[in-house]
C-alpha cells in the first residue's frame, strides 16, 4: 500500500461518494490491516494532504472537500458537496473538471447567496471573497481559518 495510492483513494472517494472514507474503508480497498492504514492516514495528515479531526483517524478535511456539513453547499454532477469554506467552494468544481451550482452563506451577515460555475468560471456575481489571513497562516488554526 503506497502512501500516495491512499490519498488518491481519498479523494476519488469524496468525489464519488460526497463523504470521506474510514481507515477501514481504505485497509479494505487495499487488502491491508486497519492499523497500516491508519499508519498512512496519519502520515498523511502530517504532510497535509488532508486534515484529521484531532485525536482520531477521521478525515474531516481533503481540501477542497469536507468531511462534515459546512455552509458552502457545492450542487455538482447530480451530488451535494461540502466545502471547508469560501476557497473550496469554487476548489470543488475546479477539482471535479465541471458545472455546479453553489449555495453558500455570508459568515459576517449570514445572508444567502448562490453562485452558478459554468465552463470554469462565476458567471452571476459581482461578488469578492476576503480572506482574513494570510495562506501561510492557515495551519495555525485551520478549522477557524
Amino acid at each position: 500500500m503506497d502512501i500516495w495510492d491512499v490519498r488518491a483513494f481519498v479523494y476519488k472517494n469524496f468525489a464519488d461518494t460526497t463523504h470521506p472514507p474510514s481507515v477501514e474503508d481504505a485497509a479494505q480497498h487495499f487488502n491491508s490491516t486497519n492499523e497500516e492504514a491508519g499508519e498512512l492516514y496519519k502520515e498523511l495528515h502530517n504532510r497535509h494532504s488532508f486534515f484529521l479531526e484531532p485525536n482520531t483517524l477521521t478525515i474531516r478535511m481533503a481540501n477542497p472537500f469536507s468531511g462534515i456539513p459546512t455552509d458552502f453547499k457545492v450542487h455538482a454532477n447530480g451530488k451535494t458537496y461540502f466545502a471547508n469554506c469560501a476557497w473550496d467552494m469554487l476548489g470543488i468544481p475546479a477539482a471535479l473538471h465541471c458545472d455546479a451550482v453553489i449555495d453558500a452563506v455570508f459568515t459576517e451577515s449570514n445572508e444567502a447567496i448562490q453562485l452558478e460555475v459554468k465552463d470554469g468560471k462565476v458567471t452571476n456575481s459581482g461578488l469578492l471573497v476576503h480572506f482574513p489571513l494570510a495562506f501561510s497562516r492557515w495551519y495555525d488554526d485551520l478549522i477557524f481559518t
